[in-house]
């Protein structure tokens, strides 16, 4: 199942944005509430992908200290704003099925790979929560720092471009619901 999630969670992606694009029925005030949870989602992607060196190092600092998918923690957070910006139940309900069905054995595979590739993973498991955060930082001795070059490399920037690109749709869905 896990691989299949993972193959499959672009493209459904993709499907779901559409799905979203043509079900929303945003208000000014709608989007104008969801800019700083949107906006908390992006910046969390683009934080943690500067932490991240995929399959080299266990990520432990940063926010990887205080949840062990900052990332996926991201898209959920942006995920939520803009579903208050469409004000749909019936989209509300879609994405949590996909989250789930999705995200989840997407994690536990790789969760097994980290776990077979890095002997200090069961400890961070011990101290750090899967998805929802800490309140503070755990003590695990991470040294990492921020990297831009790590930042550019995922090419995080996407995750901006793309709210930007969603705003400009809904913007344009609610002017022309009010001609």
């Amino acid at each position: 199942m896990s691989s299949i999630a993972r193959r499959i969670r672009v493209p459904l992606g993709f499907l779901f944005a559409a799905l979203f694009l043509w079900r929303a029925m945003p208000t000014a005030l709608s989007m104008l509430m969801s800019v700083p949870i949107v906006a908390a989602g992006v910046a969390l992607r683009g934080y943690a992908s500067g932490y991240l060196n995929k399959n080299q190092e266990l990520a432990t600092s940063g926010p990887y200290a205080f949840t062990r998918n900052p990332l996926y923690l991201g898209s959920l957070v942006l995920a939520l704003g803009f579903l208050l910006a469409a004000q749909s139940w019936l989209l509300l309900v879609c994405f949590v099925i996909l989250f789930s069905v999705i995200y989840a054995p997407t994690i536990a595979s790789e969760e097994k790979w980290l776990a077979q590739n890095f002997a200090s993973f069961a400890a961070y498991c011990q101290a750090v929560p899967r998805i929802f955060p800490r309140l503070v930082p755990a003590k695990l001795g991470g040294q990492g720092a921020f990297s831009v070059a790590l930042y550019r490399k995922h090419r995080e920037y996407n995750a901006l471009m793309g709210a930007a690109a969603i705003y400009a749709v809904l913007a344009l869905k609610l002017w022309f619901a009010r001609k």
